[in-house]
């Protein structure tokens, strides 16, 4: 690794005085003294101009990194990027080889809670729309499922001034819309709407209220820094992570959005006291006085990067091992990459029992391509489920019933996952059902609080 390339190391820099050459076998800088002007020490300053003078090409399988030209055919072995042998379709698998893979989810979902809290709620703020008689069916599922999730947000405590909402995979923005309703004429509230694609018929762009802000950002959520955006790097508000049908994999992302690249990197900031922040030239007098404006800007006294999160659950079929949050549970229960692709294509036998006919569900198929055509809300089904997969994975030695148990638990499992990888990172997060399977199939609402704050039970 070249000298001058980034490092993983914590700060990302060598210590002061210290040899800047990464030791990428310790995983850390040289501790070695250098001389005064000298950037490496004696044992490494060769070896840093060898390879500084070595040439660095764009990998040919993913151009968004280089690698060292000589060590070119080692890389391709092993990058992130190359093409990985699938398993085979479920369609595929033996009686047999089913059964050992049923029998492996079984033994890891020992001890779990199959049977979630409910917690089906409502919000005043959405009174006058539930209630209003233009309403088709579809448009009363989801905004049954609206005032729910607002709902939950406030039992948490975390509806309130001085804070920032993400709202990920915001759609048409419906969510935020409810969610700054309800908030009235709270003080300073913004809210940020991330969404990858173009959408038509945004609410977001007829709000006026001089106390709110929306801003939108198309982007994926895996390239989402939120610490670069400016304000919240600035008002160092209180981000509430929210959202409707997050589909598999991007619920991992944003998760990974919000605690990995968003809260960690708040928490290095704030690492070092403030004396240290300031110039060396500060008095004693006046570092008091900076930090007693710091205390006068309204920030709260116990603030935290992430003040909670609370996500609807949706698609596991759609869940990507690379960026599963859950791996490391995995791993502790002996599964890894193939058993999850697997139990990622079972968890849609969940609905199996509620698939329509061929016909029935080709019409909602085209139904469906002209509302993502037309921005509508996403994953309007009708109570049913058609997946992507159903015609290969419905083995013909287990019943409807039994397949039904078995994907619920390939989702569990999936999302125990995600409880664990919050509980690791200082969270206290729960499941629950949010509201009427007979409103939406994927009715499972994952809630998050910060260890400090007072905490909704934790799923086991």
């Amino acid at each position: 690794m070249a000298a001058s390339a980034p490092t993983p190391h914590g700060t990302g820099f060598p210590a002061e005085g210290r040899c800047g050459y990464y030791v990428e076998k310790k995983k850390r800088f040289c501790r070695m003294v250098v001389a005064a002007g000298k950037r490496f020490c004696g044992e490494h300053a060769g070896a840093a101009e060898e390879e500084n003078a070595r040439k660095r090409i764009l990998c040919p399988l993913d151009p968004k990194h280089t690698v060292y030209e000589d060590q070119l055919a080692k890389h391709l072995k092993k990058c992130n990027s190359r093409e990985k042998p699938k398993p085979v379709p479920i369609s595929f698998l033996s009686e047999e080889q089913m059964e050992n893979l049923i029998k492996k989810l079984r033994k890891a979902s020992e001890g779990l809670n199959s049977t979630l809290k409910d917690q089906i709620m409502s919000h005043p703020a959405l009174h006058d729309a539930l209630n209003d008689p233009k309403n088709g069916d579809s448009a009363t599922k989801h905004l049954k499922q609206q005032a729910s999730i607002l709902g939950n947000i406030e039992k948490l405590k975390l509806l309130g001034p001085r804070r920032c909402f993400v709202e990920f995979g915001a759609g048409k923005g419906k969510l935020s819309h409810w969610v700054d309703i309800a908030l009235k004429d709270a003080e300073k509230v913004h809210f940020i709407l991330v969404e990858k694609v173009t959408t038509r018929f945004k609410v977001d762009g007829k709000h006026r209220k001089k106390n709110s802000v929306f801003e939108r950002l198309q982007i994926d959520i895996q390239h989402l820094c939120l610490n670069k955006i400016p304000l919240l790097s600035k008002e160092k508000l209180p981000v509430v992570g929210i959202g409707k049908h997050l589909c598999g994999v991007a619920t991992d992302l944003a998760l990974r959005c919000l605690v990995e690249t968003y809260a960690a990197s708040c928490e290095e900031r704030n690492e070092e006291p403030l004396a240290k922040r300031v110039k060396n030239d500060k008095t004693e007098k006046e570092i008091n006085t900076l930090a007693k404006e710091g205390n006068e800007k309204n920030i709260p006294e116990k603030w935290t990067p992430v003040a909670g999160i609370v996500i609807a659950l949706c698609c596991h079929h759609r869940c990507d091992w690379r960026h599963y949050v859950g791996k490391e549970y995995f791993r502790a229960l002996g599964l890894g990459a193939v058993e999850f692709h697997y139990f990622q294509r079972m968890s849609s036998w969940a609905t199996c029992g509620m698939q329509k006919t061929s016909l029935e569900a080709s019409n909602i198929s085209t139904k469906r391509k002209d509302k993502q055509n037309d921005g509508s809300e996403e994953h309007d089904d009708g109570g049913y489920r058609i997946t992507d997969d159903s015609a290969e994975s419905l083995p013909g030695f287990l019943t409807v019933e039994e397949k039904k148990k078995i994907g619920h638990l390939c989702k569990l499992l999936i999302d125990q996952g995600r409880i664990n990888y919050l509980q690791q990172k200082g969270f206290n997060p729960a499941l629950q059902y949010y509201t009427d399977p007979l409103v939406s199939l994927e009715n499972v609402l994952l809630t998050a609080l910060p260890n400090h704050s007072s905490s909704p039970e934790t799923t086991a």
